[in-house]
């Protein structure tokens, strides 16, 4: 055990390389409880710890009664360069994609909303609230604002495609690029509603503004990702340096 690392982070660490080295594969009953305290030689409130923290990320699931699971593969999705969809990155991994709208309205834009898409306040803005999800789960609870001459008349069609696809298609818009701030978040009240999770669960939380190729803002968009269902990649390519 390294230096200074705490047994229940120790017994983490090798359980999670149990997993991800297909030791313990997906949906497979994992050892009880007593089972590992045996075969790390450590006290069952350790081995717990190190369980709670697994379940809590996404790894395990713990049914009452049966024991604990090795969970499914998170949802993998890239924050790289990209021009798939989100339906294509999620049914190359073998899952069923599936976006919900729960609704579009038009609201005045407020002073948050001025400022990230270069709007005048009061402008009309189309606020799209959607949920993905993954065979039936969701992953990802999204509120989206549009500018009304943008795009006016966004209809549910658009919002449970591809709305950057129809923009481009109905609106002769087209996202040239996006800056995205990553944060980490607690679910709170209405995310974990239409995330079907724990209140306090661990969340990714992404806010994104888009831009045509002139520069113009077209879409300000705060996201919220279960912590324990979806992870990301970053692909960086480096160019070689001229001798």
């Amino acid at each position: 055990m390294e230096k200074n690392k705490s047994l229940h982070a120790f017994i983490k660490d090798e359980i999670l390389t149990r997993i991800k080295s297909n030791h313990y594969k997906k949906g497979e009953q994992i050892p009880t409880e007593l089972d590992l305290c045996k075969d790390f030689n450590v006290s069952r409130t350790t081995v717990r710890t190190a369980l709670n923290q697994l379940t809590l990320e996404g790894y395990l699931v713990r049914i009452q009664g049966r024991g604990t699971y090795v969970a499914e593969q998170k949802v993998n999705q890239s924050l790289s360069q990209t021009v798939k969809r989100y339906s294509d990155q999620i049914e190359v991994q073998g899952k069923k994609a599936e976006i919900t709208l729960i609704s579009i309205t038009v609201v005045p834009a407020s002073e948050l909303i001025q400022q990230s898409l270069d709007v005048s306040l009061n402008d009309p803005i189309q606020r799209i609230e959607r949920v993905r999800k993954a065979n039936d789960e969701p992953t990802q609870y999204e509120i989206a604002y549009i500018p009304w001459n943008v795009a006016p008349g966004i209809t549910q069609t658009h919002a449970e495609t591809s709305l950057y696809a129809a923009l481009k298609k109905e609106f002769n818009v087209h996202i040239a690029k996006t800056t995205e701030h990553v944060e980490i978040t607690l679910a709170d009240e209405r995310s974990c509603y239409h995330l079907d999770c724990e209140l306090g669960l661990p969340c990714f939380y992404i806010e994104t503004i888009a831009e045509d190729e002139k520069g113009q803002k077209i879409e300000y968009s705060r996201s919220y990702f279960r912590g324990d269902k979806t992870n990301f990649v970053i692909e960086r390519d480096y160019p070689m340096e001229g001798k």
